[in-house]
């Protein structure tokens, strides 16, 4: 069962190219879209979010526009959980809390709707990437400010150069961290 494990995540590590200078010169970007374009890929991905998303006892999923959408909603659906978003400022209809959300690439701002997660809900919040970790030490802040517990944060992919699931271990200890696919370099 290990070695099909390692297989399945070696094929889909093989399906993410490098796009250097996107959006910007010096980034080289890591596309996922290859990933969930593969059937067996994306099954395989999202089942490995969904068992350990279970682990973790989430009672809602919580994604990142907008690639945590492919995988928070697909993992939500697949443990028949609720899928709460976490977008841009501006972008949600009814009244919304925000946080400051900084990235790599600018400052912005996360909100979700008031009444996306109830106090003491168990939270597990997707995203497709952990980079420097600020996207997602941002969502767990607003999934804390809206009184949600959150029982753990997924990626796909982890850019472990550049240190990001430190930076979330240092600012939210308590939260477990899982990526699947990692890249030193």
């Amino acid at each position: 069962m290990e070695t099909k494990k390692t297989h399945m995540l070696e094929k889909c590590l093989q399906k993410i190219p490098e796009v250097k200078d996107f959006p910007k010169p010096g980034i080289g970007f890591k596309d996922i879209t290859p990933l969930v374009e593969d059937a067996e890929c994306f099954r395989f991905m999202v089942d490995q979010l969904a068992a350990w998303a279970e682990e973790q006892g989430a009672e809602i999923v919580a994604g990142i526009e907008s690639r945590g959408f492919l995988f928070g909603a697909a993992v939500a659906y697949k443990l028949g959980l609720g899928l709460a978003v976490v977008r841009k400022k501006g972008k949600l209809p009814r009244e919304t809390v925000s946080v400051r959300a900084p990235n790599e690439y600018a400052v912005e701002y996360f909100e979700m709707h008031t009444d996306s997660v109830r106090s003491g809900q168990k939270v597990l919040i997707i995203d497709d990437l952990i980079a420097t970790g600020s996207s997602s030490i941002s969502a767990i802040d607003l999934v804390q400010k809206l009184g949600g517990d959150v029982v753990g944060f997924a990626a796909v992919v982890e850019l472990a150069f550049l240190k990001g699931v430190e930076a979330i271990r240092s600012a939210h200890p308590d939260v477990e961290i899982k990526a699947l696919i990692r890249f030193d370099e």
